[in-house]
């Protein structure tokens, strides 16, 4: 055997004391965790049916129309839109006058029509892929599109009375 540089010799550590192994608390296992219905004196003895999917299960789909003007769909989707803000203005993109329509059809496929304040926007190339994810998330939206128009053009005109308090403009 090499000796180390440091002229150190190397201990091995003791080995465990069999009474400290014979002390030792046993593992848990799942069979022997405590039901606390059982324990609270629940009124029968039969164990606990598990319920996590009873609810869902049984719930039947919704009826009526999914999509068109004024539908649930479409108003989630654009309370979706308005959580997006403008990273230059502190305004939401809808209330700011940037989202022209929200369509969602009868199959929840969505297309939102957009406008950029200007092409040189510095959010060009990245805000129509947010608003597609953000509109693409909302429960019940199977696709979502994103048009990016440029006529007509955006302008201070086509933003919220809320909007135009927020930045001054009133």
């Amino acid at each position: 055997m090499n000796k180390p540089e440091n002229d150190t010799e190397f201990v091995a550590a003791p080995a465990p004391n069999e009474d400290v192994l014979a002390n030792k608390p046993k593992r848990a296992r799942v069979d022997d965790a405590i039901d606390p219905d059982a324990e609270a004196g629940a009124a029968s003895d039969e164990p606990r049916k598990r319920d996590y999917l009873e609810g869902f299960l049984a719930q039947a789909p919704a009826t009526g129309e999914v999509g068109g003007a004024g539908s649930d769909l479409q108003q989630a989707v654009v309370d979706a839109l308005k959580e997006i803000y403008d990273p230059e203005i502190p305004v939401n993109i809808y209330d700011l006058g940037l989202i022209y329509g929200v369509e969602v059809d009868d199959e929840a496929d969505v297309t939102v029509t957009m406008t950029l304040t200007t092409p040189h926007c510095p959010v060009a190339e990245t805000m129509p892929g947010e608003v597609e994810l953000r509109a693409a998330s909302v429960p019940g939206i199977r696709d979502a599109e994103v048009d990016l128009v440029w006529d007509p053009p955006w302008g201070p005109d086509k933003m919220t009375d809320e909007a135009r308090l927020e930045l001054g403009m009133l």
